[in-house]
């Protein structure tokens, strides 16, 4: 499944579970328009479909989750099509959270801005040891916005806070004990652990399940939508200024970003 060359999820069935395997722009397996759009599409095209179970989302072969949104096409955004951009992303997020299914993230190498805001749409997040997670988008000039909302839910407000203001990365097994990851793997050990953990979920009662989810859903998220909605606003909202651009630029050019007071 896949929307232009260059950006595909290949789709393939394990029995009752479903694997989405992510293959995006550069070894750091980065987000464009057509990677969004191919996000989109290959959970489209399991929905409903009869006999699944279970989905798993990785990387495919031997890239990363995802590195995140690719700062060249970020840098060149600006209002209004920052706000299309970002809509569309929450939109591929919220087709997988929409599942009727749990939907497990494998999480290997890095997971970074908007592929750890994609692993966090997810029901479960297995990651290895060393996979590298973080929200790092303070340091090029725009806030964490969208499934960013899930984090003070997941590691509680304090360590949310200290993630999302300093951008720091952290490893799986720090990832782990702050509860951003549910299971942790040996290195390159993501897939296998993530697999095991869907056959356990596709053994259970799939009307069961699926009722569970719903629950969970209601349980969670009575007000996850306005939180995104405000977090479409607030990234549009940084285009209006120019640190965005200098921040990519700098990061790019490997360099100390100077913005704006």
């Amino acid at each position: 499944m896949s929307s232009e060359k260059g950006s595909r999820v290949e789709v393939t069935l394990e029995g009752a579970v479903a694997c989405l395997a992510m293959s995006f722009r550069g070894r750091l397996n980065l987000m464009d328009a057509r990677a969004v759009a191919a996000i989109t599409d290959a959970v489209a095209s399991i929905r409903g479909r009869r006999g699944l179970r279970v989905a798993v989302l990785c990387g495919a072969a031997e890239r990363p989750f995802v590195g995140g949104a690719d700062l060249r096409v970020l840098r060149d955004l600006g209002p209004g099509s920052a706000r299309e951009f970002i809509r569309a992303l929450s939109g591929a997020f919220r087709s997988i959270r929409d599942l009727d299914i749990p939907v497990v993230a494998a999480i290997e190498g890095y997971a970074l801005g908007g592929g750890l805001e994609l692993a966090m749409s997810c029901d479960l997040r297995v990651a290895s040891s060393g996979a590298r997670l973080g929200l790092p988008e303070v340091k090029v000039g725009i806030p964490s916005v969208i499934e960013a909302a899930l984090l003070p839910r997941l590691v509680g407000l304090g360590r949310a806070q200290r993630l999302l203001y300093t951008g720091e990365l952290i490893d799986g097994t720090e990832a782990h004990r702050i509860g951003l990851v549910d299971v942790l793997a040996a290195p390159e050990e993501a897939r296998s652990a993530a697999m095991r953990e869907a056959g356990r979920m596709a053994a259970c009662s799939p009307s069961a399940m699926r009722a569970q989810k719903r629950l969970l859903r209601a349980w969670q998220e009575s007000h996850l939508d306005a939180a995104v909605a405000a977090g479409v606003e607030e990234f549009d909202r940084a285009y209006a200024g120019g640190d965005p651009r200098e921040g990519m630029t700098a990061f790019l050019e490997r360099r100390s970003p100077r913005f704006e007071d």
